[in-house]
């Protein structure tokens, strides 16, 4: 026999959010609609949420997967349901949160889209294009060889987008092609850096003298007016989306992120090792450079293909009779 759902529960349970937290109109709704769902379920099974053990919970996910939930909405779920009974718990309508002991489902890392290398050539070749057109104002001079330095960089370094917009003014001014960046947890590393990008930053860097000369006095190699001092994340990403727009690739896929992405898998496309690229990355464990591993498949598809000896030009196996 089916018990009858409990709504003042969950009523209570989104009045406490909505207040405590400031959830939103959209967050209630979301957390409504999942926990209608769970006591659904355990009405079904003639229980309710104070009476539901860790089983049921269980099994709540588990019918819900068989319904076709992705992972990740699988989650969304399993979180709803964890805060009601954390809230039911610290109430005290319960003695116990029965979601303690559950794992939530894992969800894969998605791949990230990496632009081809002709998709960067098109970025850098228009980024690069009329730098000092006698139309363009001074500070759009400045603006647009700041581009082209910030573009050329971010593709020879592969730096995190915080790295790269609070590099000092010093960097890159050395003999050496290395820039030294301090990265997360405050720990520094060296970068090696293209010719190309060095150029870049050198040309930047005249205009920049020449035309904010107070400006180029300041601690920073990208500075501007802000709070930080330095160029923000969302003026670089808004103006790289519009250099991506006016190279016909899409904006929705360019980030800076994306450029980082770029750097990282052409490199390994190219035959770099792992472990490097990992250092290049700044990343502490080798199971975050891991992500990259579709590359690494692809290349040692690549090589049976090409190299060994059972598979022909065309790459399809030999047939031995």
């Amino acid at each position: 026999m089916s018990a009858r759902p409990s709504p003042r529960l969950v009523e209570t349970f989104l009045e406490a959010i909505a207040s405590e937290r400031a959830a939103s109109g959209n967050t209630i709704e979301a957390y409504r609609r999942d926990l209608v769902d769970y006591q659904e379920f355990l009405g079904d099974r003639g229980l309710d949420p104070l009476t539901a053990s860790s089983e049921d919970v269980r099994g709540f996910l588990m019918k819900r997967a068989g319904q076709g939930l992705k992972a990740s909405s699988l989650a969304r779920q399993l979180s709803a349901v964890r805060q009601f009974h954390k809230h039911l718990y610290l109430e005290g309508r319960r003695g116990d949160d029965p979601t303690v002991a559950i794992e939530g489902p894992r969800r894969q890392r998605p791949v990230p889209k990496v632009l081809t290398v002709a998709d960067v050539d098109k970025l850098l070749r228009v980024a690069g294009e009329g730098l000092d057109a006698p139309e363009r104002s001074p500070a759009g001079r400045l603006s647009a060889h700041r581009m082209a330095a910030l573009i050329e960089l971010l593709y020879a370094s592969g730096l995190r987008v915080s790295e790269l917009l609070s590099l000092p003014k010093s960097a890159a001014k050395a003999r050496e092609p290395l820039i030294a960046v301090r990265g997360k947890g405050g720990k520094e590393r060296l970068v090696p850096i293209s010719e190309p990008a060095r150029a870049a930053i050198a040309r930047y860097r005249d205009v920049l003298e020449g035309h904010a000369p107070g400006r180029a006095k300041g601690p920073w190699l990208f500075p501007a007016g802000g709070a930080s001092g330095h160029l923000t994340r969302q003026a670089f990403a808004r103006e790289l989306k519009t250099i991506a727009a006016a190279a016909g690739l899409s904006a929705a896929r360019m980030s800076p992120h994306a450029l980082r992405h770029a750097f990282a898998s052409h490199l390994l496309q190219n035959g770099a090792d792992l472990r490097v690229v990992q250092d290049l990355l700044g990343h502490a464990d080798i199971s975050t450079t891991q992500i990259y591993t579709h590359v690494l498949d692809e290349r040692a598809k690549a090589m049976v293909r090409d190299l060994h000896p059972l598979g022909d030009e065309q790459g399809k196996p030999i047939v031995r009779s």
